[in-house]
C-alpha cells in the first residue's frame, strides 16, 4: 500500500483555507475515486490528471487510487488542485519521495500534455498558505510574479509537470519549448474572465497622471470643492443637476486625486481582483485605487456579490479601496440601492448562499449622480420640463432617506456658464496641485489618528469626536440648530463633524472652527453659508 499527501488551497470568496491533498493506493480492481466535497470542474481532473501524467512520462499506477481532499467539510472548487492531485499520486506510486512533498503547496491546473496552465486567486491562495505557516508554493510560471508579492514565501513556477517531477527527484530540469514572440499565448486564458472588467466599468489608472485632468472642469467651484474633501476624508458624494453639467467628469478624476494605495491595500485590491478573474497579465499587483462604473441595470448580486454556489465579488468589492460610480443612480433597482447601505458602514459585504456564507472587503468611495427629474430640465429656466410634480416627486425618492443619509456630501451642479466653457474665468486647480493638497490632509490626519484602528476621518465613530477630538468652543452652533429643526439626524450630526475635520485637514488647521463646521454643513444641505471660499481650488 502507498500513501502520499501534499496541499494545496481552496478559496472561500476572497479568503482561502489550506487542503491536504491525500493519494492512497491499494491492491484491487484499477479505479480512480475523488472524495471531499468536488464540484463538476475538480470532479474531472480525474481524467485530466491520468493524461497528464502519462504525457509526462510517468507510468500510472494500476491500482485502487483514492484522493482525499481534508477537510471533507469545505466546499472545493476550480482546476487549481490539478497539480497537487497529480503530485500526490506520484508520491503514493513512490515516482517522488513522500517526504519531499508533504510541506508543499501547489496551486495549478494541467494540460492533457502535462503543460501547467494558471488559475485565478493565486494571490489570495499564497497568502492563505503563508497564515497557515506554510513556506514554499508551486505555481505556474506565468502567475509566479504574482505569488511572489508575499513576503516570507518561496516560489517556484513551472511550466509543465514534466519540469516539477525533475525538480523533485533530482533529476535534469527540461528545457520547454518557448513561445514565439508576437504570437498569442493562450495559457493566459484562465487568468482572465471574458468581459468581467468591461461589465463593471472597471478601469485601473496607470499612476502616471496620463488620465484626465481636473483642471478640464469648466466652472464648478463648489463641485470641485466636494471632490477635494470626498478624496481627503473618503467621505461618499452625491452630485444632482441637470445633464451636460458635468457630473461624469467629476466622477472620473476623482481616483486621479486619491492617494497611491499603500502595500497592504495593493494586496487587498489585487487579490479580490484576481479572483474575480480582472487582474491584467503581467501587472501582478494594483498600485493606484480603481475606479467601478457599473451600469444602471446592474443586479443587486451584481452589485453585492452572487453567482451559482459559493459568491463572487461584486462592484463594491472590486471598487475596494477606490471609487465606485453609480451614473444615473435614481434608475438602479431599490433593492440594488438599499444593499448599499450594510457596505457603507461596515466596510465589508456578508453574501449568504446556500453553498456558504462569503465575506468580501468593500471599503469604497461612493459617488452617485442623478439628475433632478426623468428629462432632466427641472430645474431649469425656461428648458420646459413637463414631467408632473408627482413624478418628479417619485424619481427624487428612489434614492431612498436611509441611503442617503449615509452620504456626507450632497452637491448641486450648475449648468456650465459660456465664460467659464470658453476659459474666460481662467483654469481651476489641476489634478496634480489637488493631489499634493489631498495627501497632505491625509497625512495630517494619519498623524492624529496613529495609535487607533482608523485612518481617515470618515472611519472615526462619532462618540470619539465628540469626547476625544473636540472642536473648537461654539463650532457647532449652527449644526445643532439644524439638528434641533428636523434638517440633521444624529447620523447627520456625526457625519457633518466628520468633514469638519477633512475641511480642517485640508486648511492646514489643528481643529475645525466655525467656518470649517460651517463648510461641511453646506456641502451636507445645500443651504449656502458663505464658507465655500475655505479651500482654494482654483477659479
Amino acid at each position: 500500500m502507498g500513501f502520499a499527501r501534499t496541499c494545496s488551497v481552496a478559496l472561500v470568496g476572497v479568503e482561502g483555507v489550506v487542503v491536504e491533498v491525500q493519494a492512497d493506493l491499494e491492491p484491487g480492481v484499477a479505479a480512480f475515486s475523488l472524495v471531499g466535497l468536488p464540484d463538476k470542474s475538480l470532479t474531472e481532473s480525474r481524467d485530466r490528471v491520468r493524461a497528464a501524467v502519462v504525457n509526462s512520462g510517468a507510468d500510472w499506477p494500476q491500482k485502487k487510487l483514492t484522493v482525499g481532499l481534508s477537510p471533507a467539510s469545505v466546499p472545493k472548487s476550480g482546476s487549481g488542485f490539478d497539480l497537487a492531485v497529480a503530485v500526490a499520486v506520484l508520491g503514493a506510486a513512490e515516482r517522488i519521495d513522500p517526504k519531499e512533498i508533504a510541506d508543499l503547496v501547489m496551486i495549478g491546473e494541467l494540460g492533457l500534455d502535462g503543460r501547467v496552465r494558471p488559475v485565478r486567486g493565486v494571490l489570495p491562495a499564497v497568502l492563505a498558505a503563508a497564515e497557515a505557516g506554510y513556506h514554499q508554493v508551486v505555481v505556474p510560471e506565468q502567475t509566479a510574479a504574482e505569488a511572489a508579492l508575499v513576503p516570507g514565501i518561496s516560489v517556484l513556477g513551472v511550466r509543465s509537470l514534466r519540469q516539477l517531477i525533475a525538480v523533485l527527484t533530482g533529476a535534469e530540469v527540461p528545457e520547454e519549448e518557448e513561445r514565439e514572440k508576437g504570437r498569442p499565448d493562450p495559457m493566459l486564458s484562465g487568468l482572465m474572465v471574458p468581459g468581467a472588467g468591461a461589465g463593471t466599468g472597471l478601469a485601473i489608472g496607470d499612476g502616471e497622471g496620463s488620465g484626465p485632468d481636473l483642471a478640464d472642469v469648466a466652472g464648478q467651484r463648489e463641485a470641485r470643492t466636494a471632490l477635494a474633501v470626498a478624496a481627503a476624508g473618503r467621505h461618499h458624494l452625491l452630485l444632482h443637476g441637470p445633464p451636460g453639467a458635468g457630473k461624469t467628469m467629476l466622477a472620473e478624476r476623482l481616483p486621479a486625486i486619491l492617494p497611491p494605495l499603500t502595500r497592504q491595500e495593493s494586496l487587498e485590491v489585487t487579490a479580490v481582483h484576481s479572483v474575480a478573474g480582472i487582474l491584467p497579465p503581467g501587472e501582478p499587483l494594483v498600485r493606484t485605487p480603481p475606479y467601478c462604473a457599473p451600469h444602471h441595470s446592474a443586479t443587486m448580486q451584481s452589485l453585492v456579490g452572487g453567482g451559482n454556489g459559493l459568491p463572487r465579488p461584486g462592484a463594491v468589492s472590486l471598487a475596494h479601496r477606490g471609487v465606485l460610480f453609480l451614473d444615473e443612480a435614481p434608475e438602479f433597482s431599490g433593492r440594488a440601492l438599499d444593499s448599499l447601505r450594510q457596505p457603507l458602514e461596515s466596510g465589508h459585504v456578508v453574501v449568504a448562499r446556500s453553498a456558504g456564507v462569503v465575506r468580501l472587503p468593500a471599503r469604497f468611495l461612493m459617488v452617485l449622480a442623478a439628475n433632478p427629474c426623468p428629462c432632466g430640465r427641472h430645474t431649469l429656466h425656461g428648458a420646459g420640463c413637463e414631467c408632473p410634480p408627482s413624478v418628479i416627486r417619485r424619481y427624487q425618492a428612489r434614492l431612498s432617506g436611509p441611503l442617503l443619509d449615509r452620504v456626507d456630501l450632497r452637491v448641486g451642479v450648475e449648468p456650465v456658464q459660456r465664460a467659464d466653457l470658453m476659459g474666460q474665468g481662467g483654469r481651476g486647480d489641476s489634478t496634480e496641485t489637488v493631489a499634493g493638497r489631498v495627501r497632505e490632509a491625509r497625512e495630517r490626519a494619519a498623524a492624529r489618528l496613529e495609535g487607533t484602528p482608523w485612518t481617515t476621518n470618515s472611519e472615526v465613530p462619532g462618540h470619539e469626536l465628540r469626547t476625544r477630538w473636540q472642536v473648537a468652543p461654539g463650532a457647532l452652533g449652527a449644526a445643532e440648530r439644524d439638528m434641533d429643526r428636523g434638517l440633521l439626524t444624529a447620523r447627520g450630526l456625526d457625519r457633518v463633524l466628520r468633514v469638519a475635520w477633512t475641511v480642517a485637514d485640508l486648511a492646514g488647521r489643528d481643529r475645525p472652527d466655525v467656518r470649517h463646521v460651517d463648510l461641511a454643513l453646506e456641502l451636507r444641505t445645500g443651504i449656502a453659508r458663505g464658507a465655500s471660499e475655505l479651500i482654494g481650488v482654483g477659479p
